[in-house]
């Protein structure tokens, strides 16, 4: 997997509790926007960079008929969301 680092829109789900779970996301690759639904999230961790706790999501979803991993990273204290590799 390419790490990119890169800030994505996304759409969530909140529960109760206040954890988000992706729903889909809109990224920019070479000027065109694409927009990938989440299919499945194999297994979500936290972890504490620099400081900040972040929350890493690896999914798995069909982009251009291929089944592709991923990885999402959510940003607690800024509440922005990352696509950090594919």
């Amino acid at each position: 997997m390419k790490v990119l680092m890169k800030p994505i829109e996304m759409v969530a789900r909140f529960s109760q509790d206040g954890t988000p779970r992706p729903v889909k996301y809109m990224v920019t690759f070479e000027g065109e926007s694409v927009v990938i639904r989440i299919d499945k999230i194999l297994f979500k961790t936290e972890e504490k960079l620099a400081g900040n706790r972040m929350i890493l999501f690896r999914c798995q979803s069909e982009i251009n008929g291929i089944l592709k991993l991923f990885e999402l990273k959510y940003e607690l204290n800024t509440c922005r969301w990352f696509l950090f590799k594919i």
